[in-house]
């Protein structure tokens, strides 16, 4: 349905021509201040919505074409008056009476609005047309003198135009009943409006109580509401989860019936006291403000409270939760770990996940350890620092952000939980490995020197028995046996130190820069070695250990060009960092050297942190304390 673009745009370009027109009435034959300043700001206002409607008609045609009219109503009514208090225009009496009942137009496009939001679709079929005639003939019948007849027609017509604008408005309450989701968070928005219409007179009232007349305060609160209706639809179609409408909706439900009970109290303390002091003493002033002062602040809290219950319920459903699982968790009747199954129960949301940061892990994780995602996370805070996420796709985010809030803490207990959950688990982990490692490396210890150092020490024990025997007979090459016998010896011995190499580099001795050097200058990549000569000898090797595996993956399996081996030493730690530019992606599995290296640096109260993003290469950084 194009035509509602088409109506938009071409009521947007009729109140361009009406402002066009009414600022040249101005020029040309002058008006007063107050006309001007009223034409301004009905201007711009009326401007501004018919942009908005402009915009809203290409998400909803209809809907926009509505708002451009009231837009285009509201320029009207400004221009209306230009022309009644233009200087030395000459007004026909009968326009006059014509466009005096020309404000009807205003309150008859803001139902039509109301009957068709926010789909586009009326409510009540027959209820618009019927609304636009009652609107056309109550203008016709009100604008000129009636016989008796006509005017009980008029007020019979008058009657059924009321009872149709508020047919209207119940349709709105009809419609929230009966919708769900984005519909119902649309309707919510445009409620707001209705708020700020029903605040109104009780302003006015206000106003007229301390002042004794409307003035300045229930002229602009009177332009905020009528900006508030369209910036709520605007809102509603085109962002209805740009704030958490529940959150807005109880705020200003509660802050409109503080300054309702404010406003009554300080006219109900100024008249009281006025009576006795006398109308215009200083002191009622102070007086009346004082006991406002003394309201405020304890009737806003509870108000709060009481609001929050009707009308945002899943903030405080989310925080009764959090309290009663505190309560319990302090009685010993529950865990930490139950807040996630809690806050699902109290928001209703069984996909809701609740992130933990726990060192050690790539991302988010729940208390169970598996990775939480989405495109919606929230964070939880704590001291300014970032702790976990909430995360849902039907919650809104306002309602996390407030929940996250509240559960800060047990969020922050239950990483703790499950950091130190993860850090035993691990332990135990690497105590298997380790004594798994242990008995691996005795079985090649003892495979190595059976086959190796034991079968040659065997024989060379026989060759000597032998030459023994026939020491005195000549029989027997004793020579040529003590030769063979030395060669043996000789052979066992370099077997023997190749096996003790395994368990400690001989290399070492000359340092750990003269270790690494050995292995790197058989590598056909460049290495470059930044390596302190002071390093404890505890720590000596398990560093070798760790830049040797490094660098000897690095060389195998990541296709780098160049290697950077730092080695650096402070006060209380050795950090150990090798650097690759190969193709990244290495990770710890079970049995790898990396998996050792992650139990040997463990074994000596060390950290071990890998980082290896795919193509952007390898960066193994262990962390040794000195005092280990």
């Amino acid at each position: 349905m194009r035509w509602p673009r088409w109506v938009a745009l071409g009521t947007f370009l009729l109140v361009l021509t009406m402002v066009a027109g009414s600022s040249w009435l101005l020029i040309s034959y002058g008006s007063g201040p107050r006309t001007l300043r009223s034409f301004a700001a009905l201007a711009t206002i009326g401007t501004a919505v018919t942009l908005l409607g402009l915009v809203v008609s290409r998400r909803q045609a209809l809907i926009g074409a509505l708002l451009g009219w009231i837009g285009a109503i509201t320029v009207f009514l400004a221009a209306r008056d230009v022309y009644y208090n233009a200087e030395g225009l000459a007004v026909d009496s009968r326009v006059v009476a014509w466009l005096e009942e020309s404000g009807w137009w205003l309150l008859a496009a803001i139902c039509l609005l109301l009957l068709y939001f926010p789909n586009g679709r009326a409510f009540w079929r027959p209820l618009p047309p019927a609304l636009v005639l009652l609107c056309l003939a109550q203008q016709v019948l009100a604008a000129f003198a009636l016989p008796f007849w006509l005017r009980v027609l008029s007020e019979v017509v008058f009657v059924a135009f009321l009872a149709a604008c508020v047919a209207a408005a119940v349709s709105v309450v009809i419609r929230y009943r009966r919708s769900t989701g984005k519909v119902r968070a649309q309707v919510k928005w445009l409620s707001l409006a209705g708020l700020a219409a029903v605040l109104y007179p009780f302003v006015c009232l206000a106003e007229i109580v301390v002042t004794g007349d409307t003035g300045i305060v229930a002229t602009v609160f009177g332009l905020a509401a009528l900006v508030l209706l369209p910036a709520s639809v605007g809102v509603a179609m085109l962002r209805h989860d740009l704030y958490d409408v529940d959150r807005v909706l109880a705020d200003t439900v509660s802050y409109g019936i503080v300054m309702v009970v404010l406003l009554g109290t300080y006219a109900a303390a100024a008249v009281s006291l006025g009576l006795v002091l006398g109308r215009d003493s200083a002191f009622v002033a102070a007086a009346a403000t004082a006991v406002c002062a003394l309201i405020l602040s304890p009737l806003r809290t509870r108000l709060q409270r009481s609001v929050d219950r009707r009308l945002y319920p899943p903030r405080r459903a989310a925080l009764l939760a959090i309290d009663d699982l505190q309560r319990r968790i302090h009685t010993e009747q529950a865990q930490p770990e139950e807040l996630e199954s809690a806050l699902r129960t109290a928001l209703r949301d069984p996909g809701l996940r609740v992130g933990l940061l726990v060192p050690g892990s790539s991302g988010f994780v729940d208390a169970a350890g598996t990775p939480v995602a989405g495109p919606q996370l929230v964070p939880v805070t704590l001291g300014g620092a970032q702790i976990g996420v909430l995360g849902s796709e039907s919650t809104s985010p306002a309602v996390l952000k407030a929940v996250a809030v509240g559960a800060a803490s047990l969020v922050e207990v239950t990483r703790l939980r499950a950091e130190l959950a993860g850090a035993l688990r691990e332990v135990e982990a690497s105590r298997a490995r380790l004594v798994q490692a242990g008995d691996a490396e005795r079985r090649r210890l003892e495979r190595d020197l059976h086959d190796g150092a034991q079968q040659r020490l065997v024989s060379l024990g026989m060759a000597m028995r032998l030459a023994q025997r026939h020491l005195d007979d000549g029989t027997v090459d004793v020579n040529g046996l003590l030769d063979q016998g030395v060669a043996e010896l000789a052979t066992a011995v370099a077997e023997l130190r190749q096996i003790a190499h395994g368990l400690r580099p001989t290399s070492l001795d000359d340092g750990l820069h003269a270790a690494l050097s050995a292995i790197t200058q058989s590598l056909p990549i460049p290495v470059r070695l930044q390596i302190p000569s002071d390093l404890p000898e505890e720590l000596a090797t398990t560093a070798y250990f760790v830049a040797a595996e490094a660098v000897t993956n690095a060389a195998k399996y990541a296709n780098a060009t160049s290697i950077a081996v730092r080695v650096a030493r402070s006060a209380d730690q050795v950090t150990v960092l090798v650097e690759d530019d190969g193709c990244g992606g290495a990770a710890p599995r079970p049995g790898s050297g990396l998996s050792g290296l992650l139990d040997r640096v463990a074994a000596v109260g060390g950290s071990l942190n890998l980082r290896s993003p795919a193509g952007r290469g390898t960066t193994v950084e262990a962390v040794l304390p000195c005092g280990s």
